[in-house]
C-alpha cells in the first residue's frame, strides 16, 4: 500500500491532505494550550480561595482555630493550596512535554511538506516540457510531410505538363525532394523525441512521483503518530499527579476523621469558664406587708414597715445572691406581677456597690483594662496570666541566649584582640543584663497574681468569697463595698456599670455610710513588695520596702485596704504587697 502507486494522479489532493494534517496537528496544540490557561486560572483560583479563608494574623479569628473542626478546615485549606499546585504542575509538563515539542515539530512538518512538494512540481513542470517538446515535433513532422507531399504532386503536374520547359521540370523535381528530406528529418527528430519523452514519462510515473509520493505518506504517518503521542504524553501528565491529588485528598479525609466534639465541648469550657459557684436560692420577698399598714402613711407600724422592707446597708444578707438581681430599697414602689419580675431578673443589670467598684469600672469603661486581668472571671484571669508568664519566660530565655552569645563573643575578643574590641561589648551586655532583670520582676509580679489566683479558684479546693455581691460573708461595715460583675456575651469578664443616675445614688450612699463610721481596727501587717503610685482617688501610695497595717484583706477582687496613720488609708493591689495578718483576727491568712 503505497500513496507512489495508488495514487500517482493524485498529487492535488495529497496536497491538500496533508495541509488539513498541518491543521489539525495546529489545532490541538491550540487546545492543549488552552488546557494550560484554564489550569493555571483554577490553580490562581483555588489559591486565592484558600488564602481568602486563611486566619488573619493576630486576629480573634486565629483563637478560633484551636478547635478540631477549625483545624481539620484549616488543614482542608492547605491541602487545597497543595491540590492548586498540582494543578500548575500539570499546566507546566503540558507546556514543556507537548506544546513546546509540537511546536517546533509543526515548523519541521511545514518545510519537509514544503520541499516534497516542491520536488513533485519540478517533476511535473519536466515532463510537461517534455510533452510540449513532443507535440512541437510532431507537429513539425506533420507540417513537413504535408510540405513534401504537395512538392511532389507539382512535380508530377509539371512533369506531365508538355507546355513546361525542361528547367521549370527540374526546378520542381529539386523542390520536391528537399521536402522530403525536411520530411525525413521531421521524422527521425520526431521519433528521437518520442523516445525520449517516453522514457522520461516511465520516469516520472514509476520512480519520480513514487518517490516523492512515498516520501508524502512517511511524513503524514509520523504526523499521526506525534498526534497520538502528543495525546499519549496529555493523558499522562495527568494521571502522574493523580497520587499527589489523591493524597491531598486523604489529608483532606483524616483531617476530618481528627473532629473530636468532646474535644471541642472541653475547649469551649476552657475558653470560657469563669470559675464562679452557681447562685445559691433566691430569698422569698414578701409584698404582702404593705396591705398591713393602716391608712396613715405617718403611723409608727408605717413606719416599723418600711424598716422591714428595706435592709440595713451593712446588714448580714441571708443568702448567696444571682449577680444580675437588682435589689429593689424602695418600700413606695408598687407592686409588680411575677412575670414583670421575672423579666427583670433576667435583664437587669448589677449596679456598683462601692466606691471601689465604681472606680474600676470607670477605668474600664474608659478602656484602661488593669495589668492583672482582675477585669476577668478567676479561671479567663489565669489562663490570661499563664500565657502572659510564658510570654516572659521565652523573652527572658531569649535575652539569656543573647548575653551567653554576647559572652562568648567578649571571650572570642579577649582572645584575639585582632578580631575586635572588647569592650565595645560591656554597653550591650549591660544593657541585656538589665533587660533580664526587668523581665524577671515582670515575670515574678505574674507570678504572684497567677498564684493568687490559682489559690482563689474553688475548682483547687478553696471556696474563696468571689465578691461580697456573690457570697454574703460577714463583714465589717463594708459588707456590700464588693464589685459587681457580669459575664458578657462573648465570654469576656468586665466590671459593670450603672448608669448615671443610680452611680450618683451608690457614691451619696457610700459618703453617707462612711462619714458615720469608725476607724478600722488593724487585722494585720504588710510590706510592699514593689512601689506603687496610687495615683488613682480610693487608693494610697506605696514605697517598696514600707511596713503598713492591714484593715481589710483582700475579697477576691485584687485590692487590699491598708493604713500608713490615722489620717493615710486607701487600698493598693494585693500582690504589690505581702501580707501578715493577725492570727487572732477571724479568718486570718498569711499569702504573698
Amino acid at each position: 500500500m503505497s500513496w507512489g502507486t495508488e495514487l500517482w494522479d493524485q498529487f492535488d489532493n495529497l496536497e491538500k491532505h496533508t495541509q488539513w494534517g498541518i491543521d489539525i496537528l495546529e489545532k490541538y496544540i491550540k487546545f492543549v494550550k488552552e488546557r494550560t490557561e484554564i489550569e493555571v486560572s483554577y490553580a490562581k483560583q483555588l489559591r486565592n480561595l484558600s488564602k481568602k479563608y486563611q486566619p488573619k494574623k493576630n486576629s480573634k479569628e486565629e483563637e478560633e482555630y484551636r478547635y478540631t473542626a477549625c483545624k481539620a478546615f484549616l488543614s482542608t485549606l492547605n491541602e487545597m493550596n497543595d491540590y492548586a499546585g498540582q494543578h500548575e504542575v500539570v499546566s507546566e509538563n503540558l507546556t514543556s512535554q507537548i506544546l513546546a515539542g509540537l511546536a517546533r515539530y509543526v515548523q519541521e512538518l511545514k518545510q519537509e511538506r514544503k520541499s516534497h512538494f516542491h520536488d513533485g512540481r519540478k517533476a511535473q513542470q519536466h515532463i510537461e516540457t517534455c510533452w510540449k517538446q513532443l507535440e512541437s515535433s510532431k507537429r513539425r513532422f506533420e507540417r513537413d510531410c504535408k510540405e513534401a507531399d504537395r512538392a511532389q504532386q507539382y512535380f508530377e503536374k509539371m512533369d506531365a505538363d508538355i507546355n513546361v520547359t525542361k528547367a521549370d521540370v527540374e526546378k520542381a523535381r529539386q523542390q520536391a525532394q528537399v521536402r522530403h528530406q525536411m520530411a525525413e528529418d521531421s521524422k527521425a527528430d520526431y521519433s528521437s523525441i518520442l523516445q525520449k519523452f517516453n522514457h522520461e514519462q516511465r520516469e516520472y510515473y514509476h520512480t519520480h512521483i513514487p518517490h516523492i509520493f512515498q516520501k508524502i505518506q512517511e511524513m503524514e504517518e509520523r504526523r499521526i503518530v506525534r498526534l497520538g503521542e502528543s495525546m499519549k504524553t496529555y493523558a499522562e501528565v495527568d494521571r502522574q499527579v493523580i497520587p499527589i491529588i489523591g493524597k491531598c485528598l486523604d489529608g483532606i479525609v483524616k483531617a476530618a476523621e481528627c473532629i473530636d466534639e468532646k474535644t471541642d465541648s472541653q475547649l469551649v469550657i476552657e475558653a470560657y469558664k469563669s470559675g464562679f459557684e452557681p447562685p445559691g436560692d433566691i430569698e422569698f420577698e414578701d409584698y404582702t406587708q404593705p396591705m398591713k399598714r393602716t391608712v396613715s402613711e405617718n403611723s409608727l407600724s408605717n413606719s416599723r414597715g418600711e424598716g422591714k422592707a428595706e435592709p440595713k446597708f451593712g446588714g448580714k444578707p441571708k443568702g448567696k445572691l444571682w449577680p444580675f438581681i437588682k435589689k429593689n430599697k424602695s418600700p413606695k414602689q408598687q407592686k409588680e406581677p411575677l412575670s414583670h419580675r421575672f423579666n427583670e431578673f433576667m435583664t437587669s443589670k448589677p449596679k456598683i456597690h462601692c466606691f471601689r467598684s465604681l472606680k474600676r469600672g470607670l477605668s474600664l469603661k474608659l478602656g484602661a483594662a488593669p495589668e492583672d486581668f482582675s477585669n476577668l472571671p478567676p479561671e479567663q484571669r489565669r489562663k490570661k496570666l499563664q500565657q502572659k508568664v510564658d510570654e516572659l519566660n521565652k523573652e527572658i530565655q531569649k535575652e539569656m541566649d543573647q548575653r551567653e552569645a554576647i559572652t562568648k563573643m567578649k571571650d572570642v575578643y579577649l582572645k584575639n584582640p585582632q578580631m575586635g574590641d572588647p569592650a565595645s561589648l560591656d554597653h550591650k551586655l549591660t544593657e541585656v543584663i538589665q533587660n533580664i532583670d526587668k523581665l524577671r520582676l515582670e515575670a515574678q509580679k505574674f507570678e504572684a497574681w497567677l498564684a493568687e489566683v490559682e489559690g482563689r479558684l474553688p475548682a483547687r479546693g478553696e471556696q474563696r468569697r468571689q465578691s461580697g455581691l456573690y457570697d454574703a460573708q460577714p463583714a465589717p461595715t463594708v459588707n456590700n463595698c464588693a464589685q459587681a460583675r457580669e459575664s458578657s456575651p462573648d465570654g469576656s469578664y468586665t466590671e459593670e456599670q450603672s448608669q448615671e443616675s443610680e452611680v450618683k445614688v451608690l457614691a451619696t450612699d457610700f459618703d453617707d455610710e462612711f462619714d458615720d463610721e469608725e476607724p478600722l481596727p488593724a487585722i494585720g501587717t504588710c510590706k510592699a513588695l514593689y512601689t506603687f503610685d496610687g495615683q488613682n482617688e480610693g487608693t494610697i501610695s506605696v514605697v517598696e520596702g514600707e511596713t503598713l497595717y492591714v484593715i481589710e484583706e483582700d475579697k477576691g477582687d485584687g485590692w487590699t485596704r491598708i493604713r500608713r496613720n490615722e489620717d493615710e488609708e486607701g487600698y493598693v493591689p494585693t500582690s504589690y504587697v505581702e501580707v501578715y495578718l493577725d492570727k487572732n483576727a477571724k479568718g486570718a491568712k498569711t499569702y504573698i
